[in-house]
């Protein structure tokens, strides 16, 4: 399968240089410069994946509205912003959004950049395959999780998450009680960002589950290692 992958930057020069590297993957890409043309395409035609800078042109918070507005469309589509903004503010905002990843362009060579899309792929493909190398189904008092279907329940009521944020309730609950540092959920979760990043993606889970349970409290914050998973 031939992806086809959108990329969103208003640098000609970078454009450029990003698209043939993508290309030389064999990847098809849609170049855009504007948040108004990348809204255009994406109305028309969802990617396979996108590739968004935050910044376009004068708008500060461009890349932040295309991403919003591709999570109305799908929830499931991996998105990166690639951009030169490179504060934890703006990691976090990105990612809370719904972003799979947030690289900045000062230390993404083009070299990784196709190696980082490469691993989304395969997540992607395992879970359009419906297969696993292994099967697992947890259930912790309340808490019922479906690896394979990517499903969670929390008091038999569904809680909606990101790919990024299921793979890190994933690793939390799978041993009740034992601490998982932001490495290990990095890992888990194939995503390399900051300790507050995972911050952030453990606020929005909890966020999640407060939707259903305001009492909910089974993510215990462990100061400067980690999290726990404890469930009634």
């Amino acid at each position: 399968m031939k992806y086809r992958i959108t990329l969103v930057e208003d640098d000609p020069q970078l454009q450029a240089n990003y698209a043939q590297a993508l290309k030389r993957e064999g990847y098809e890409i849609d170049a855009y410069g504007s948040r108004k043309e990348a809204l255009a395409a994406f109305d028309e035609r969802l990617p396979d994946l996108a590739i968004l800078d935050v910044m376009l042109g004068d708008e500060m918070d461009a890349g932040f509205e295309l991403c919003r507005h591709l999570r109305s469309l799908s929830p499931v589509i991996p998105i990166i912003f690639l951009t030169a903004r490179n504060s934890d503010i703006d990691k976090v905002s990105g990612l809370r959004l719904g972003a799979w990843d947030y690289l900045t362009k000062d230390v993404t060579t083009l070299d990784f950049l196709p190696a980082r899309i490469s691993a989304m792929f395969r997540t992607v493909e395992i879970l359009r395959s419906g297969d696993s190398t292994h099967t697992s189904a947890i259930e912790h008092g309340n808490l019922r999780i479906d690896e394979d279907r990517k499903e969670v329940f929390w008091q038999e009521r569904a809680v909606i998450l990101t790919l990024t944020e299921f793979w890190i309730l994933f690793s939390l609950a799978r041993r009740q009680g034992d601490l998982k540092t932001h490495d290990q959920l990095m890992e888990a979760a194939n995503v390399v960002v900051t300790n507050n990043a995972i911050a952030a993606h453990i606020r929005r889970i909890r966020d999640k589950f407060r939707e259903i349970d305001p009492d909910f409290d089974g993510i215990r914050s462990e100061y400067g290692m980690g999290y726990r998973w404890y469930s009634v």
